[in-house]
């Protein structure tokens, strides 16, 4: 069977990706494969630094407001790309105005979070 110009280039393409990808792949596996020096002190005790409940909940609290409020502005943002790119269409209309209701729902709900958490930190007893 003769080789083609063609399968000859393919067969170099594919050696060069599989390079490309193997490299990379055995310089992290090494990496990971050579022992690293522990630098603990074998000799103290170990205390673990645990925080309170509160303390807990205002860190939820402050996570779950940023995220919603980073959620709701990408759709708020989608709206208005929405809105700009619809030139009249009903129905680009209509999902730009689904996508503004739900930045909106976003936005309640991230102003609602801290009462959401009271209330579950009444329940739970902290």
């Amino acid at each position: 069977m003769s080789r083609t110009p063609t399968h000859i280039r393919t067969t170099r393409r594919a050696a060069r990706f599989a390079l490309r990808v193997a490299v990379p792949l055995s310089g992290t596996g090494l990496a990971f494969t050579i022992p690293a020096a522990a630098h603990a002190d074998p000799g103290s005790a170990v205390y673990l630094a645990a925080n309170s409940l509160p303390v807990v909940i205002a860190n939820l609290q402050a996570w779950v407001m940023g995220i919603l409020a980073a959620i709701a502005t990408l759709y708020l943002v989608l709206a208005g790309v929405y809105w700009a790119t619809a030139g009249g269409d009903p129905s680009q209309v209509e999902k730009a105005k689904l996508a503004l209701r739900n930045a909106l729902i976003g936005y309640g709900l991230a102003v609602l979070a801290p009462i959401l958490l009271q209330i579950i930190q009444g329940i739970v007893g902290g």
